[in-house]
């Protein structure tokens, strides 16, 4: 596996290092030891899948704090997606900072997600299916969010969302959290 650090200090962008032979290729999507390496959270407790049915979907922006934290590790298996992290850890000197990456099937990228970041994506394609793993169980109690269209943040979305639930319309804008 390929790391890469992105600027929002403790998130990473993961590529594979394919081994190939005539039948294809081989490669590692998770080592706990080279995510202990880099100090990010190995303990994945559950693995969750989502699908959208459309283009312009938004997933987000949703994080977990104390007691019940938790970091993910995100890859697109269908379609296509705009992933976004915010880093909204206290104290932190990229506070209300955002990036974005692409995952697709075929760049066979994932994005690390640290705690006390929050996440969203927006689908680009039709039919899109995300699958990701957490380190921390879903706790409706220590659940936050951020609006993903909060000007304070500043996100740049590729496409306009256009498929939004209503919970994720009412998150709060990042100077009242």
């Amino acid at each position: 596996m390929k790391f890469t650090e992105c600027p929002l200090r403790g998130a990473w962008i993961i590529d594979l290092s394919p081994i190939g032979d005539d039948r294809g290729f081989f490669a590692r999507t998770f080592c706990a030891r080279e995510f202990e390496k880099r100090q990010m959270n190995a303990g994945f407790v559950q693995a969750n899948f989502s699908v959208a049915a459309s283009a312009g979907t938004i997933r987000g922006l949703h994080y977990q704090v104390d007691p019940a934290p938790e970091a993910k590790l995100m890859r697109c298996t269908k379609g296509a997606i705009f992933d976004v992290i915010v880093d909204m850890r206290e104290g932190s000197a990229t506070r209300g900072q955002w990036f974005g990456i692409e995952l697709t099937p075929e760049n066979r990228t994932a994005l690390y997600v640290p705690e006390y970041f929050a996440h969203g994506f927006l689908t680009l394609k039709d039919d899109t299916e995300v699958h990701y793993m957490v380190t921390g169980f879903y706790t409706p109690e220590a659940e936050r969010g951020v609006g993903f269209d909060d000007p304070a943040v500043g996100i740049e979305w590729p496409v306009p969302p256009t498929v939004v639930s209503d919970k994720d319309r009412a998150w709060p804008s990042i100077a009242a959290t």
